[in-house]
Formats: structure tokens, C-alpha cells, sequence
């Protein structure tokens, strides 16, 4: 199921809302990856990171993105990411967990991404700070209450089926 949502928001551009930054836009098409990792575990999320990468670089609009290793590598480790914050802390309280989970793979793709553009050329160091602030932080807090949120719904329906 997150994967087909995945797949919806890559193929029509939902999962791309326009965004005046360096990076042109923000995303929430790392929300299905990392709900993957928390509800299904890492390889899941993986899969569904994969897809989310394999969009990216179809769809690219812009140079970075164009960049397979860019496009695709970080958003492998959004899920697993999600996963094991969510595990390791899952025994204190569901609710924190689920939000540590979407800030957690938040941060994972958002750095990785700017890393590898900046290490690759496609950035300067401080374009990185700058989309990291204007398109992180934002993208970060949506993650997270998403995360809480759908999470405990998938959760809450896993357990009950």
C-alpha cells in the first residue's frame, strides 16, 4: 500500500510541492518510506525509499536530481533509518517514537542529499546551510506530525487485523 502511494505521488508530482528554495521544491515522498521502515521494518523501507529515488530521477527538474547517486542512494536509508529510531526507542512511548522515526529519516534524506550535492559539485556549502533551513527544518516538523499521526493509524490497524 505505501508503496502504490509512493508510486501516486511520484507519478503525478503530488509528492513535489513547489517550494521557493535552491532545491525548488520540498517533498513529502519520503513520508511513505519512512512509514515502511516503522510499520513493515528496513527492507521495506528500502523498497519503498527506492521508489521514491527511482521518481526523483526520472522527474528531475534539476541538475542534482539528474545525478543517479544523488537521486536515488539517500533515499535508501530513509526507512531503515525510520526503523531503528522507532525501535530503539518504540519501549518509552509509542507517540515520541513515531515522531523521532519522521524527524530521524527527515534528516537522513535531507543530509544526504545535500551532502552528496555539495561533495559532488552541484552546491556550494552554503546553498547546502541555506536548503537545509528554508526546505529541513519544514520538511522535519510535516514528517513528524505525519508520522505520529498516520502511524498510529497503520499501527492501530495492523494490530487489529
Amino acid at each position: 500500500m505505501l508503496g502504490a502511494i509512493s508510486i501516486i505521488l511520484g507519478a503525478t508530482g503530488l509528492g513535489l510541492i513547489p517550494w521557493p528554495s535552491a532545491a525548488g521544491h520540498a517533498t513529502i515522498m519520503h513520508l511513505p518510506a519512512i512509514l515502511g521502515g516503522i510499520i513493515e521494518g528496513p527492507i521495506v523501507g528500502l523498497l519503498i525509499g527506492l521508489i521514491f529515488g527511482v521518481f526523483s530521477f526520472i522527474r528531475a527538474t534539476n541538475p542534482i536530481f539528474a545525478d543517479p547517486i544523488i537521486a536515488v542512494l539517500p533515499r535508501l536509508f530513509i526507512g531503515i533509518a525510520a526503523y531503528y529510531a522507532y525501535r530503539s526507542t518504540k519501549n518509552f512511548n509509542q507517540s515520541t517514537s513515531l515522531i523521532l522515526a519522521g524527524a530521524v529519516g527527515t534528516i537522513v534524506n535531507t543530509a544526504g542529499v545535500l551532502t552528496l550535492a555539495v561533495i559532488r559539485g552541484y552546491l556550494p556549502l552554503s546553498a547546502a546551510l541555506a536548503v537545509a533551513v528554508t526546505n529541513g527544518i519544514p520538511e522535519i516538523i510535516v514528517a513528524a506530525v505525519f508520522s505520529l499521526i498516520i502511524g498510529k493509524a497503520l499501527i492501530n490497524f495492523q494490530q487489529n487485523n
